[in-house]
C-alpha cells in the first residue's frame, strides 16, 4: 500500500472511531461520573470531561486556549514528520496516522465545547485507577511510544559505524599466507 493511502485510511478510520465512540459515550453514559462495569471492576465505562491535558494536568482558565494552540502546533509537527517519512516506512506512516487522528479528535472536542475532551474508558482495580481516557488518547499514547522506539533506532543506526562487508572482514591478508608458507 502506498504511503498516502496507508496514512489516510488509518487516519480516517481512527478519527471516525474516536468521534463515534465519544458521541455514544455522551449519549449513553449519563450522568457523568457514574461507572458502568464492562469487565467487572477492572474495565468500566465512565463519562468524564477533561478540560486539562493528559493525566488531568490543568492550566486553570487558560487550559482551553493554550491546549488548543498546542493541538494545532502538534498537527503541524506531525504533518512535517509525515512529509519526511520515506515511502517504504510503513510502520512510521501508520503510527503517525494514529497520533494525528488522536490529536485532531481531542482538538475537535476542545473547539466544540467548553466542557473539555470526552473521556470514558476507565481501567483499574478498586480505587486504584488509571486516568479515564478515550480512543484518541490510546492512539496518541501507543503511537508516541512506538514512534519513540522507531526514532531511537534511527538515531542509533546513524551513530553506529558503517558495517564492513563480510567478505572483506573474513578474507585473509595475502601477505599473512606467504609468511605462513615460509615458516613451514
Amino acid at each position: 500500500m502506498q504511503k498516502p493511502r496507508l496514512f489516510w485510511t488509518i487516519f480516517v478510520i481512527w478519527l471516525a472511531l474516536d468521534i463515534v465512540t465519544k458521541q455514544l459515550a455522551f449519549n449513553v453514559l449519563q450522568p457523568p461520573g457514574v461507572p458502568h462495569e464492562v469487565l467487572g471492576d477492572v474495565v468500566r465505562l465512565t463519562l468524564a470531561f477533561n478540560r486539562g491535558a493528559a493525566l488531568g494536568m490543568s492550566l486553570g482558565e487558560w487550559s482551553r486556549p493554550v491546549l488548543t494552540v498546542i493541538g494545532f502546533a502538534m498537527l503541524v509537527l506531525l504533518w512535517r514528520f509525515y512529509r519526511t517519512t520515506g515511502p517504504t516506512e510503513r510502520l512510521r506512516t501508520a503510527v503517525l496516522a494514529f497520533i494525528t487522528a488522536g490529536a485532531l479528535g481531542n482538538l475537535i472536542d476542545r473547539l466544540r465545547w467548553d466542557r473539555g475532551v470526552v473521556d470514558f474508558i476507565d481501567v483499574g482495580i478498586g480505587t486504584t485507577r488509571y486516568w479515564t481516557f478515550n480512543v484518541a488518547d490510546s492512539g496518541i499514547t501507543v503511537g508516541a511510544i512506538v514512534l519513540a522506539i522507531i526514532l531511537g533506532r534511527e538515531e542509533k543506526a546513524k551513530r553506529s559505524p558503517a558495517p564492513t562487508p563480510a567478505s572483506a572482514a573474513s578474507a585473509p591478508d595475502p601477505s599473512d599466507t606467504r609468511r605462513a608458507r615460509r615458516r613451514s
